[in-house]
């Protein structure tokens, strides 16, 4: 039986984006924390047009008019996107990468919840069962073994933490709900609309942000802009893939899957730095593996 589409376009998203977090290593240390967020929207919004413009010629539909509540909810999932980065990248000050990933990759439940409480998406006790053994694996594969006792001693970071994989969740129900309020079009062009307009709130926020606050990171984004280029093509094509897959199903849906980006970062590690995989590693990989697995079973 071959996985529905959904599946694929989150696996491309997911493979997308690990190659863009690969790409923006370079840029952070080169321009900040901020100014290598900025390139991921500045440097993906012309893309994000391109796509747009190629999704509208292949499909023969024109770009469908916004709405009050299409431009509300693209709105909340952009602004809700930043907010939750900036709590990640706070987090990430003070606690190790393991443990940070731990609180984001509870999102998919989050979202599950969020999803089911404004936009009426199903939500069974199958699929929180699926989603919960994928988390699990995620946990085997993020945490090192005694790291546990780390995530209940800082309440203040785990607070913060909590907090940014729940802004996370409200971003992608936010987009959902984004294109599923579009009256017209089809499920491709009205999520590269979507994609358009999120991406042009962001740039504009940044870049008013960035002006006032940090114009040195601000012009050093615009300095780099040939390593830029590579980051923001893809990062526009994992969120193109990301809004395909939001058009399509629910928002848990595509995060669920999303989580093994995990192991896609695992492999790119193995592959060019050598870093051997551990039994705990391969058991949290098949773990997460088997709650992907049964969440398309059960996923209505």
């Amino acid at each position: 039986m071959m996985p529905p589409v959904w599946v694929w376009v989150a696996l491309a998203a997911a493979l997308a984006q690990t190659g863009r977090n690969a790409t923006q290593t370079g840029l952070t240390a080169r321009l900040g924390t901020l100014g290598a967020t900025n390139v991921r929207f500045l440097f993906g919004l012309p893309f994000a047009v391109l796509f747009l413009w190629i999704g509208a010629r292949v499909t023969g539909e024109g770009v469908p008019p916004l709405n009050l509540a299409s431009t509300g909810f693209a709105a909340t999932g952009a602004l809700a996107q930043i907010a939750a980065t900036a709590l990640m990248l706070q987090v990430m000050r003070s606690q190790s990468f393991g443990i940070t990933t731990a609180w984001l990759k509870v999102e998919p439940v989050l979202v599950a919840l969020a999803g089911w409480a404004l936009l009426g998406d199903p939500v069974t006790l199958p699929m929180l069962g699926a989603i919960g053994i994928a988390i699990a694996g995620v946990l085997i594969l993020s945490l090192r073994p005694g790291t546990g006792r780390q995530m209940i001693t800082g309440l203040g970071p785990a607070a913060m933490g909590l907090l940014a994989g729940l802004c996370f969740g409200v971003s992608a129900v936010g987009f959902r709900g984004g294109i599923t309020a579009l009256d017209q079009g089809g499920f491709l062009i009205r999520a590269l609309t979507v994609l358009v307009l999120s991406l042009t709130i962001q740039t504009a926020v940044l870049l008013v942000w960035m002006a006032a606050r940090d114009r040195v990171a601000l012009r050093g984004t615009f300095a780099a802009w040939r390593p830029s280029v590579a980051a923001g093509f893809l990062g526009a094509l994992a969120s193109a893939f990301w809004f395909v897959g939001f058009s399509l199903t629910s928002a848990a849906n595509i995060r669920t899957v999303a989580l093994v980006e995990v192991i896609f970062a695992l492999a790119v590690s193995w592959w060019v730095f050598g870093q051997k995989i551990t039994r705990r590693q391969a058991l949290g990989i098949v773990i997460l593996l088997a709650g992907v697995a049964l969440l398309m079973r059960v996923a209505p």
